[in-house]
């Protein structure tokens, strides 16, 4: 009888769907990602905060040894392991091929410390055809992934926890510091900073629809006065300035002077050219360029982008899709040649495979592209009963893009026409126009890039329109023409566009600072810490992150200067070949190295005193006023012209003025004037509306930080005695604007009706209870005893009336408050439970259950658009973590012990460097 095979993988789909390509031989378990990591310092043993390990679980002064524990909730996994590996004969850890995925298997192996046959099972692909392959073809674990794995580890632990401190003593306390987005968010301050900075220039041209003598019309933009070029947005620099002297400014006056002229200019074609087009197809997706195709494409986030990829990963859809690697496999290119030629015919398809090679020259961590799975590619027609929603757009991408890979040039021809006007002053005007017709559309026919909003933007009509298939009519030298409309259109040049997630991506790619694999979470990061949000697809930078940067570039500039940043990328790909030790190269960065005059990153952060906190978290923005970055949020603040830091104004007995900021205000949109605006109308002060008749109360107007408000300003009691003193009075009543609403022009009168709600509307006369008009939370809505109805919108608060109301409380009600919410969505029987599974929408968000498991959906998880798989596998991820809470006994806690990597080292034939580690259960 053949003896048991146990397979560990990550995660649960993953498993489930080898298990089905394995024979009955293999039991194939899941270790639900990492389950050793570096704990933080309260997390270590009572005996151990106090030694070596103790500031930063890792012990930098005996070869940066790192302090590995289990992670509580994965205790009951790695049990449930160990009890399969005493029923098998032989182990594979079948993670992925990465450095992340190396290091799990070396914890797996380093943990289970397995007394069987161990072997390393790596695919990039989940089909049967390949895992079969890998089962035959196992190696040994890479010990130099594994190095640089670790290194990237302890590298960024050093990092987060010498520099985050820094900003807690200097900005605000719970601020973090990353090697990777501290600079993605250095990048996005620059660019907010170039537009506030910039200065719009006013511009002016002409357009013109000419016809031939058979009636045939084309459109052409004044290009040229005389012997001129006609300046365009791309000659004035971000100062307003034009760029070059031999350009002609154009005005309005000038632009319709010529375009009244035109009309009954004598107008004729200057010249004809044509020249060749051709376009060749982009190369398969890698990693960044999936994340930014899916977001100018499919409008998803790095994060959704990498989630939904994971998904079809682990399900067999396409191949593993965290790469640098352009490259296909012959099987790939074959099978894309043999589809694009069944399905666009044999023209489609170039006489050799193409073949594409990175820029990247550390491109070596997975083999291949993002493609679909398998020998043969499935197309998104197929799949569409199996896969929905993001996951079936996804997919839908990959296939495109990976056939278009391997399809021929789409060429075509550009025409470029000229068009003179004799002008009254004896000037030609010189108009141009372009079209491009494509004869074989070849790659096209499949797909074509998405284009960034930053590229649109800096593209005028004309070039645009040679991209496009725009055909001009037959003309010829010399040949007459009549203008049949002529418009001059005014034109403004615009500020450098804000980053979006995938523009940010290819930043960070150019720049090549931090992984690809990585660019998601590090997104996700940079805005859940405050120094980013987002406006529409925009990335806006919060004036906090504005501190957090100045004090990074003043004082740890090397941290975050571009070409150091990659260049700890470059070493830790060498540490990953064996080029590079581990120790010696965090010895260098960390106590620095005195040959090549490198303070290390423990002498950087040494000296606190020399960081002026008032300084860092102070922006001028000119015109004697100043941003601050307080405790409580940002603020403008007044200060003199030539004190931007506002020593003068701390010494003095009189304080500054002062308003919050609201928070709808970004950056670039807080310019002197409106800072002044803001000052005029200060929580101090306010904008007086006037008195309240009924009350005499003086009303006034207000900028918060959660908006514009208005409130009565109530005098302050007096207890006339022995003792004079302050007492309670009644809180002054305050009302948000609507967000129709503007500060600097609401009056009295809004103000009364806007403080006069929740308005009573009246008595319903079939129940005898009181309606009122109240604005909540959640919008505006009527109240009738503990009967709520929705309004439309905030205008109806002040004017809805009674019969209105009581028409809306006579339709029936959607669903009643104590209604049980129906499932959002229903799925098959759990594969485990064997029960039901439905979406619900429960007090805290969504959730899946079957009925004996809840799980909240995870951050990126969409109702409308969750799969049953992806149902399936939150389920087992809960299940697995166990109950959230359970009684706790004290055990004594064992001796500490020391692994090492030996087996690991052992089977690469390297020293063992050991690593001390925790055996606590």
């Amino acid at each position: 009888m053949a003896g048991r095979k146990l397979v560990i993988v990550e995660s649960p789909p993953k498993g489930r769907k080898i298990a089905g390509y394995l024979g009955p031989d293999f039991d194939v378990e899941a270790s639900l990602g990492h389950i050793r990591d570096i704990p933080t310092p309260s997390e270590l043993p009572a005996d151990m905060k106090k030694g070596p390990f103790g500031k930063f679980g890792i012990d930098v002064d005996n070869g940066f040894q790192p302090y590995y524990v289990v992670d509580a909730a994965k205790k009951k996994k790695v049990a449930e392991l160990k009890r399969l590996l005493k029923d098998a004969d032989e182990l594979y850890l079948a993670t992925d091929e990465d450095r992340e995925g190396e290091a799990i298997a070396w914890h797996l192996l380093e943990t289970l410390k397995p007394q069987v046959p161990v072997k390393r099972m790596v695919f990039n692909e989940i089909t049967k055809e390949a895992i079969q392959r890998a089962v035959a073809s196992t190696r040994e674990i890479d010990a130099n992934l594994v190095e640089a794995q670790e290194t990237r580890r302890i590298l960024d632990r050093l990092y987060g926890y010498e520099v985050s401190p820094v900003l807690w003593r200097k900005v605000r306390a719970g601020l973090s510091a990353g090697r990777v987005q501290s600079v993605a968010t250095r990048l996005v301050v620059e660019r907010e900073r170039e537009r506030m900075a910039f200065h719009s220039a006013s511009y002016w041209d002409v357009e013109a629809d000419f016809a031939t003598g058979n009636q045939e019309l084309f459109t052409a933009r004044l290009s040229a006065l005389g012997e001129q070029r006609v300046a365009s947005g791309r000659d004035f620099d971000d100062a307003g300035a034009l760029t070059s002297a031999k350009v002609v400014h154009l005005g309005q006056q000038d632009a319709e002077a010529i375009a009244a002229a035109m009309p009954t200019a004598a107008v004729r074609v200057l010249s004809v050219s044509e020249k060749p087009y051709t376009r060749r197809p982009s190369a398969p997706f890698i990693t960044s360029t999936l994340q930014q195709e899916a977001s100018r494409k499919l409008r998803m986030s790095a994060k959704e982008t990498m989630r939904t990829a994971q998904r079809l990963y682990e399900n067999g859809y396409i191949t593993y899709m965290r790469t640098d690697s352009v490259a296909l496999s012959e099987t790939a290119l074959t099978a894309a040649r043999a589809q694009a030629r069944e399905l666009y015919g044999a023209s489609s398809v170039p006489d050799k495979p193409r073949r594409y090679t990175s820029s990247n020259a550390a491109a070596q961590e997975a083999h291949e592209a993002i493609r679909p799975a398998g020998e043969t590619f499935r197309t998104p027609a197929q799949l569409a009963a199996e896969l929905r929603g993001s996951e079936l757009a996804l997919y839908d991408l990959v296939w495109k893009r990976t056939l278009a890979s391997q399809m021929a040039d789409a060429v075509g021809s550009t025409a470029t026409v000229k068009v003179g006007g004799d002008l009254p002053d004896g000037r030609l005007a010189e108009f141009s126009a372009s079209g491009t017709v494509i004869t074989f559309r070849g790659f096209l026919a499949a797909y074509e890039e998405g284009r960034d909003e930053e590229d649109t933007r800096r593209k005028k009509a004309a070039k645009l329109a040679a991209e496009e298939e725009r055909r001009l009519p037959q003309l010829r030298e010399g040949e007459s023409l009549t203008t049949e409309r002529v418009e001059a259109e005014g034109h403004q040049t615009s500020p450098p566009p804000r980053y979006t997630e995938a523009t940010l991506v290819k930043a960070l790619e150019q720049k090549k600072i931090g992984r690809p694999s990585t660019y998601d979470s590090t997104i996700g990061t940079i805005q859940d810490r405050g120094y980013v949000s987002t406006q529409g697809n925009a990335l806006v930078p919060s004036w906090l992150a504005f501190a957090v940067t100045r004090l990074m570039e003043e004082h740890f500039s090397q941290l975050v200067d571009y070409d150091f940043t990659a260049s700890l990328e470059d070493d830790l790909d060498q540490i990953a070949s064996g080029e590079a030790h581990r120790v010696q190269w965090l010895t260098r960065f960390y106590f620095g190295d005195e040959a090549a005059d490198n303070s290390g990153l423990r002498d950087l952060v040494s000296d606190l005193g020399m960081i002026d906190a008032r300084a860092v978290s102070t922006i001028d923005i000119g015109d004697g006023v100043v941003v601050r970055v307080g405790r409580y949020g940002p603020y403008v603040e007044e200060v003199a012209a030539d004190d931007p830091a506002g020593a003068s104004a701390s010494a003095s007995a009189t304080p500054p003025r002062r308003a919050t900021i609201p928070d709808d205000i970004a950056p670039d949109e807080l310019t002197p004037e409106r800072a002044r605006a803001l000052l005029a109308m200060s929580a101090e002060d306010g904008r007086v509306l006037g008195v309240d008749p009924a009350t005499g109360f003086e009303i006034v107007a207000k900028a918060g930080r959660f908006g514009p408000y208005v409130t009565e300003v109530r005098p302050e009691k007096v207890d006339q005695g022995a003792t004079i003193k302050k007492t309670a009075v009644p809180k002054p009543r305050t009302a948000s604007l609507f967000k129709a609403m503007d500060l600097a022009t609401v009056d009295l009168e809004t103000a009364l009706r806007l403080l006069s709600l929740p308005r009573v509307v009246g008595v319903h006369p079939g129940t005898g209870e009181e309606i009122t008009a109240q604005n909540g939370r959640y919008g505006p809505y009527l109240k009738m005893g503990s009967d709520s109805r929705t309004l439309a919108s905030e205008d109806l608060l002040l004017e809805i009336g009674l019969d209105e109301a009581v028409a809306i409380y006579a339709e029936p009600k959607v669903r009643g408050r104590a209604a049980a919410k129906p499932p959002m969505r229903e799925f098959d029987a759990d594969p485990v439970s064997g029960k039901a599974v439905t979406v619900k929408d429960g007090r805290f968000g969504p959730y899946v259950t079957d009925g004996e498991t809840n799980a909240t959906l995870r951050k990126g998880d969409d109702p409308e658009t969750l799969t049953a798989e992806r149902a399936y596998e939150i389920l087992a991820e809960k299940r697995a973590a166990g109950p959230s809470t359970r009684k706790r006994t004290t055990r004594k806690t064992t001796a500490k012990k020391t692994t090492t990597k030996s087996a690991a080292k052992r089977t690469a034939k390297k020293a063992p460097a050991k690593k001390a580690a925790a055996k606590r259960g």
